[in-house]
């Protein structure tokens, strides 16, 4: 397991081991153990999947208690993550970053971060961990379109939920 720094304060990006052979792959998505031995100590809580088709866009949300250990168990997506910290001097700061069940490369995202991600292969399976339960109510929603933070999407039309169309539930 390989741990790097990004440009995002507190963001990493964790790059698995895996065993291959005739039969398959073999993957240990999670290690608490290893991962504290890297560094990373935070307790995670709740495991959450999402399925999503081609086009599909979901986020950016987070809220200001939970952090997420983010990875791609099938197919190919572009996960966004921003700094949205209203008093950090990198509020609105952004980077993007490719998973797939390929690279099987894996972010950790901060507290008080926000995270996106649009399905680039025919399906994709989202896989996160989370540090607190999921609590709908303490949670901020940027528009992925968003002209203040300037993310640079590779789609200019994808499909999205009335939540990500408006910023609202």
């Amino acid at each position: 397991m390989k741990v790097k720094k990004t440009k995002l304060k507190g963001v990493l990006t964790i790059e698995l081991d895996s065993f291959k052979d005739f039969r398959g792959e073999y993957v240990e998505t999670y290690n608490e153990a290893l991962y504290k031995k890297a560094g990373i100590k935070t307790k995670f809580i709740q495991d959450d999947i999402s399925t999503s088709k081609k086009n599909v866009l979901r986020g950016i949300h987070g809220d200001a208690k939970t952090w997420k250990l983010i990875s791609c168990l099938y197919g190919e997506f572009y996960l966004v993550v921003v700094n949205c910290d209203k008093k950090s001097k990198d509020f609105g700061k952004w980077q993007g970053f490719i998973l797939s069940d390929k690279n099987r490369m894996q972010v950790l995202v901060p507290a008080k971060y926000g995270n996106a991600h649009l399905i680039l292969s025919k399906t994709a399976i989202f896989h996160y961990k989370q540090s607190t339960y999921y609590n709908p109510k303490g949670q901020f929603t940027y528009l992925w379109n968003d002209p203040s933070l300037k993310i640079k999407w590779p789609i200019k039309n994808p499909i999205l939920s009335k939540r990500d169309k408006t910023g609202y539930r």
